[in-house]
């Protein structure tokens, strides 16, 4: 006996779930917000030095003549554009006129610098000169977003275990409330850059957790649809940004627009319960079965009432079997690295992590950096993500896990490959590779969560699932790095993220597949699985006994 069969009685996606899941999608909205509102809060327009003779209250971007332009500043060879970043020195004379007789050889770094603002009226590049060579302080910026995403994770998981889903996630709420708007009005960088890594924190809390009482109160069967929808939520929050950006050209302004809805959600106290599985696990029943009895009244469904003895035997049963585990060593990760096919399979479940994460964001991000319009690029690559997820949808329990995985891997390692080969004039082309590759980097992360989950045996699965992501916040931190790189040369991030990807899709062929497989449960399982000349019979049944002997032996 246990709650999913509670849920059958109640009904696995009833009229009660259908609501609360509703609700608890919404928020996903705000969390993309904030994810991924460092493209507009930290865009870097096109910009020059402020020359000599130019007034700094007056001076545009456009406001010097093209022509004089090869008379100022030098030209880069290997771009064949303007230098941004150097002017020539020279007695101008307080002329714009000035062409002295002799060629100009020696060359000024820029102290100030002129912005076009017709694509972006302001931001906090522009506002504390995050360029040239403070440019990599707008990377490090979003890096620093991803740490707190890192951090949160754990800081407000471990939170609902143990105080609960619900004031976890208001607590998560408030702190973002409050600093998202220190974010808008943040005097100098630091206060930034801080602020935005507390918010990043708050978006695991807010996000995560209302996954987690999401995926506790629907049945089995509906646990793969409710688990993409809500994502699909975030990639509509992603949409959305496109359109403040588009209303609100003032950066902290359009931080504050996008940190009140968050008031919105407060009001959810008196509407979103407790996961009642947690309840449950606390032994907090009476509050459980409430909430219960509501959940049946709304979707018309009747409990017996030995569903509530055979509960309360459950949960003290667990119990005793909690106490008795306390006394035996808990799993780490470790136990994944210490047999050498798991151990072989973890490091490949790893690195698909990495390169997602990675590759995701800095696709995300990356959207300035295309050319064309930069707010229909972005809106485009929110757009990409929702046929992702229905192919997910309509394939993911027809098709083989790793199949899928491999297969939307390599088709977004091609996709951006094929983009570094494009010419810079045929920039469709380009953004249309990019989104290509952003689409099925989309279905590919999608695919790795619950293909993860299907890897790692039961007795470590919740150990391998926070390694994993520990390890994809890597890629994260890393992913605005990746795309400064893009200075270099343009087509870089490109290169990098399809060879990547590229790489992760061939190297994810050397999984076993789990698709229609049965769950595994013991270290000796997962070890087996997949291996090859598995051991049979005799032989098999004495690997068994080793590998649990000695993974269980740790306690004495």
């Amino acid at each position: 006996m246990g709650y999913d069969d509670v849920i059958k009685h109640l009904g696995e996606f009833g009229r009660y779930q259908r609501r609360i899941y509703l609700l608890l999608c919404l928020p996903a909205i705000i969390c993309a917000f904030h994810k991924l509102a460092g493209v507009f809060l930290l865009a870097r327009p096109e910009f020059r030095c402020l020359l000599p003779f130019e007034d700094a209250s007056t001076a545009s971007y456009d406001s010097l003549p093209l022509t004089q332009w090869p008379l100022h500043y030098p030209l880069n060879n290997e771009t064949g554009k303007w230098e941004s970043c150097e002017y020539y020195d020279r007695d101008y004379n307080n002329s714009t006129d000035s062409d002295s007789d002799t060629a100009v050889n020696d060359r000024l770094h820029c102290s100030r610098y002129v912005y076009d603002k017709r694509k972006f009226a302001n931001s906090a590049v522009t506002e504390w000169n995050m360029v040239c060579g403070r440019s990599a302080l707008s990377a490090t910026s979003d890096s620093l977003f991803m740490v707190g995403v890192l951090l949160g994770s754990f800081i407000f998981g471990q939170m609902s275990d143990k105080l609960g889903r619900k004031p976890t996630f208001f607590a998560s709420l408030v702190i973002q409330l409050v600093f998202g708007v220190i974010v808008a009005v943040a005097p100098e960088y630091f206060t930034y850059t801080i602020s935005r890594m507390i918010v990043g924190a708050t978006t695991s809390g807010v996000f995560l957790v209302a996954y987690v009482i999401a995926m506790e109160m629907v049945g089995a069967s509906y646990r793969l649809f409710a688990g993409v929808a809500m994502q699909m939520f975030f990639s509509v929050g992603f949409m959305l940004l496109a359109g403040f950006a588009y209303f609100i050209h003032d950066w902290r302004w359009l931080q504050i627009a996008l940190t009140l809805p968050g008031l919105l959600f407060m009001c959810y106290y008196w509407i979103v319960p407790e996961s009642t599985r947690w309840l449950l696990l606390k032994g907090r029943k009476e509050e459980a079965f409430v909430i219960i009895e509501k959940a049946a009244r709304i979707n018309g469904a009747t409990i017996p009432t030995h569903i509530y003895d055979e509960l309360v035997e459950e949960v003290a049963e667990q119990k005793k079997q909690d106490a008795l585990a306390v006394k035996e060593p808990k799993p780490s990760v470790l136990d994944l690295l210490r047999y050498p096919n798991l151990r072989r399979k973890t490091l490949l479940i790893f690195f698909d992590w990495f390169v997602n994460s990675g590759v995701y964001y800095a696709l995300s991000w990356n959207t300035n950096n295309l050319g064309g319009n930069a707010l229909l690029n972005f809106m485009i690559s929110g757009a990409v993500e929702i046929p992702a997820y229905i192919f997910l949808l309509l394939t993911l329990n027809r098709w083989g896990r790793r199949s899928i995985l491999c297969g939307t891997m390599l088709l977004a390692g091609s996709s951006l490959l094929l983009g570094v080969l494009v010419p810079s004039t045929m920039n469709w082309l380009i953004i249309t590779c990019a989104m290509a590759g952003k689409l099925a980097i989309t279905a590919s992360y999608g695919t790795v969560y619950i293909f993860t989950a299907e890897q790692f045996p039961t007795v470590v699965r919740n150990v391998g699932l926070g390694a994993s992501s520990m390890v994809a916040r890597v890629g994260g931190i890393l992913a605005p790095y990746v795309n400064i790189l893009g200075e270099i040369w343009q087509p870089l991030p490109f290169l990098m993220c399809g060879a990547l990807s590229f790489t992760a899709g061939l190297l994810s062929l050397l999984l076993p597949e789990t698709h229609n497989k049965p769950m595994l449960e013991t270290i000796a399982d997962g070890e087996n699985f997949g291996k090859s000349g598995e051991p049979s019979g005799e032989a098999g049944e004495e690997l068994n006994t080793m590998l649990n002997g000695q993974h269980n032996g740790k306690a004495s």
